[in-house]
């Protein structure tokens, strides 16, 4: 039985005060005991979030981390291994705000992918069409063709230690939101694409979904057999709305 798990990527949001605040709301909230949860705020909050919420259920992880495992000279980026060194345990890569508006490629994510792996933490491989590839019935073409970038570098022994986030970028910060069935298709193609190489592990991996996932609509979207919670954006930076999609996700 997988174990539910519900991220919250804050995105380019915070300040030291608003941060403190979502912090303290964090740290009110019921969680569910069968649901792993987990924040990614931006590198300069890490060390703020991970001493705020010491002691505590819920794992912080990072929104990028650099190509390069180790530190080195590539100024303005962040290795994998100073981000453990943090208190991170996940790294998100491969988001199409990456993707899409900074350039990041297949290559670069798989190299992402696999200096996250080297140092011990989780990677959160993040998969998606836009709204134009939707249109075109490219949907299932775009995301199995990023989801190759690794399997074929690093094989699929590689999401042994891993998490997909199917997260459509026309559903990303606009309000819509992929039916339920429209979101498990896509769910039940990665993990097909997966079991055709090894089914053990493609029966293990998690999937989330992301796309405007907000309590109202979570219930519905994890019900469904092969989405395992979700990778939530703005709603996760009420904490009590991200303490009742955790919640949506325990039921």
């Amino acid at each position: 039985m997988r174990r539910p798990l519900v991220a919250g990527n804050w995105k380019m949001h915070g300040t030291r005060a608003s941060v403190a605040e979502l912090i303290e709301g964090l740290r009110h909230q019921v969680l569910p005991g069968d649901v792993d949860v987990a924040v990614f705020p931006t590198c300069l909050h890490v060390g703020q979030v991970v001493a705020g919420l010491e002691g505590g259920v819920i794992a912080v992880g990072a929104q990028n981390c650099a190509v390069e495992s180790m530190p080195g000279a590539l100024t303005g980026e962040v290795a994998a291994s100073q981000l453990l060194d943090a208190g991170c345990s996940l790294v998100l890569v491969g988001h199409s705000e990456r993707r899409l508006l900074l350039g990041d490629s297949d290559e670069v994510v798989v190299r992402k992918f696999a200096a996250a792996q080297a140092c011990g933490l989780l990677p959160v491989l993040c998969l998606g069409e836009t709204l134009a590839q939707r249109e075109a019935g490219q949907t299932l073409e775009v995301v199995a063709r990023q989801l190759s970038g690794v399997l074929e570098e690093l094989g699929v022994g590689a999401f042994a230690n891993a998490v997909i986030a199917y997260e459509p970028v026309w559903a990303i910060g606009t309000g819509l939101t992929a039916s339920a069935q429209q979101a498990q298709e896509v769910h039940a193609a990665i993990r097909g694409q997966l079991a055709a190489e090894n089914a053990e592990i493609a029966g293990g991996v998690r999937i989330l979904y992301g796309g405007s996932v907000k309590a109202v609509n979570a219930v519905e979207l994890f019900g469904m057999p092969d989405i395992d919670g979700g990778l939530i954006g703005g709603a996760s930076l009420n904490a009590d709305e991200f303490g009742a999609i955790c919640r949506a996700a325990g039921n």
